[in-house]
């Protein structure tokens, strides 16, 4: 829902109202339905919304609260709004719309910057008291939402997208060494506060920052998952009631925060399906939608699960889309979808994501995914190699994660973007954080509050938003992460992973679908590099603008050329593409700005 930017400056000036502008048409993809500017001395908001909750003006943005004298602008949904509004009203407060935006103007204003361990939701939001000239930034406990924002001494801005800050002008996008280890270390992944550019930084998780006119900032952690086992100990069948309560609950929290229908984005896996299977009871004419690609021939995997996702909208009479893409658009749309991302993201499911979500949105704004189960729950192949790997705890990770080990990363790029190994510093840092009882419980942790956050859930995000369409991802509900994250490792690691969900779901969904080999949305073509995609990633990597830049050391380059299916990562992604990828990005939303 919605894309939010704004500015406050700190030397005594008024904002730009064509600054906030230019920033705001750069968001227009993700809120096509109202476009609000606003100014306040100092400070000056822009938004672009997305209307789902309380269709009427009355809940547009940036919304203005004269008695209260604040103004907001905010990207999310805050699934507990009217339990909220219920207490509120009864402390006095009065409504003058129906959505929860509302709500976190009156929350604020209530119980100030700890309104945030209040909400249950997916947010991005800004917050300008008139009266105390303070702005305050909060972002949801997963990073479910972005917040970018470049900092410098004459202002903040902030924006959900980095192309809304570079729009702006005024960006320092040289490239940052130490992102640059980390996108290349874990599969671009570049964990907050850092991006791939040195001008632009973005909010951590479950932060919140406070900033008055004069630029004295402050930030805090607001929560942290604890990765401990509870005082009394539970049986199996404890945690198995436990889990179907709670993911119930957040589908159902997730379902009716909506004033428009609400879809599934049903890939024939576990996660989605189940989705289905709770959702169906409580939907009249449940949508559901699948998306698959072409083969790339012998020794590729199967490029669409259509045999899977047919049985649960078979079983559960969903009103079912299924959508075959070739390769020839693949390749043709790869452009656009990069455009739109707000950071390189290497993902191949990243383009499935953006195909999907075009077609989606044609028939629905809100849509429930299934993206967070496999981190929260264990269902990667590599947490058991992990688990059963001797060493410390890095060697343990790094060695069945790290898409390159630092040797081979200084033999990827040149000797300017050389640095020290901080990819490793920085996994053992977050490893060794307390309140984890076992290594395993160290590392599910550091996925679904780190990694995830800037790997699937920003794809997810990025790739719907671009068309209006936002997606919903119940397994992040942060009550289940918490009750997941005390479960013992090894239940959730049981018969090959995410052991219960798949007991939560056997009799509900298709003992096949529970069953079978762990799928994605899977997209061929990026991993096995071939023909006309091979032809693309040589043009991009040998191209004028790539050799200019000087980022990658050429005889690297022309290794992976040679021999593209010889090089994959240790999670098995092409190492061709995330280098293509992350030059066509820079090409298209930096070196183009």
């Amino acid at each position: 829902m919605c894309g939010i930017c704004g500015e406050l400056r700190f030397d005594g000036a008024s904002p730009d109202t064509a600054v906030i502008r230019r920033m705001s048409a750069k968001l227009s993809r993700r809120g096509p339905d109202h476009e609000g500017v606003i100014g306040d001395g100092p400070l000056a908001f822009g938004h672009r919304r997305l209307a789902i909750i309380d269709l009427s003006a009355s809940a547009d943005q940036p919304m203005v609260d004269k008695e209260l004298r604040l103004a907001l602008v905010f990207n999310g949904t805050i699934y507990n709004y009217k339990e909220l509004r219920a207490e509120l009203a009864e402390m006095g407060y009065a409504f003058f719309s129906e959505g929860d935006s509302e709500v976190i103007l009156k929350a604020y204003h209530a119980w100030g910057e700890k309104c945030v361990e209040r909400f249950y939701g997916m947010f991005a939001f800004a917050v300008w008291d008139m009266r105390h000239a303070t702005l305050f930034l909060a972002r949801d406990r997963f990073g479910i939402k972005p917040l970018y924002y470049a900092l410098d001494g004459a202002s903040l801005r902030f924006a959900s997208s980095v192309q809304a800050l570079l729009a702006a002008g005024g960006i320092d996008a040289s490239l940052d060494p130490v992102a640059l280890h980390h996108y290349f270390t874990l599969h671009a992944v570049v964990p907050a506060p850092r991006t791939i550019l040195n001008g632009v930084k973005k909010l951590p998780p479950a932060t919140v920052m406070k900033l008055d006119a004069m630029g004295q900032l402050s930030q805090r952690t607001y929560w942290s998952l604890d990765a401990t086992r509870p005082a009394h100990a539970l049986s199996e069948q404890d945690w198995l009631r436990a889990t179907r309560a709670v993911l119930a609950r957040a589908v159902e929290r997730h379902r009716l925060a909506a004033d428009v229908p609400v879809g599934v984005l049903l890939s024939g896996g576990l996660d989605s399906s189940l989705l289905v299977g709770l959702l169906a009871d409580h939907v009249d004419d449940l949508l559901t939608f699948s998306v698959g690609f072409e083969d790339v021939g012998e020794g590729a995997e199967k490029a669409d699960e259509f045999e899977f996702s047919d049985q649960v909208a078979e079983r559960f009479h969903t009103r079912h889309h299924k959508f075959l893409i070739p390769n020839a658009e693949v390749l043709k749309r790869l452009p656009e979808a990069v455009l739109n991302m707000a950071e390189p993201m290497v993902g191949q499911d990243a383009i499935a994501f953006y195909l999907l979500g075009e077609r989606v949105s044609k028939e629905v704004k809100v849509v429930l995914s299934g993206q967070g189960a496999d981190e929260v729950f264990g269902g990667y192949f590599w947490y058991p190699r992990m688990e059963d790997a001797a060493g410390a705890p890095l060697d343990r990770f790094s060695s069945h994660y790290f898409d390159r080990d630092h040797a081979e990363y200084l033999e990827t790029v040149t000797p300017a973007y050389h640095v020290p190994d901080v990819t490793s510093e920085l996994v053992a840092r977050e490893l060794a954080k307390p309140r984890a009882d076992t290594f395993l419980d160290q590392v599910l942790r550091f996925d679904a509050t780190t990694l995830i956050v800037d790997d699937p859930v920003k794809r997810v995000d990025n790739m719907t938003m671009a068309w209006g369409l936002e997606a919903r991802v119940p397994f992040l509900d942060h009550e289940l992460v918490e009750l997941a994250a005390k479960m013992p490792p090894q239940l959730r690691l049981k018969e090959g992973g995410k052991f219960p969900l798949k007991a939560i779901a056997r009799g509900l969904i298709p003992d096949a679908v529970i069953d079978r080999p762990k799928g994605y949305f899977p997209v061929p073509a990026l991993k096995y590099v071939r023909a006309d995609f091979l032809e693309f990633m040589r043009d991009i990597l040998r191209s004028d603008a790539c050799v200019k830049r000087g980022l990658f050391q050429r005889p690297y380059v022309e290794k992976l050329l040679a021999e593209p299916e010889a090089h994959f990562t240790r999670i098995q992604g092409s190492k061709l593409w995330h280098m293509a990828l992350l030059e066509l990005w820079l090409q298209l939303n930096v070196d183009a700005a």
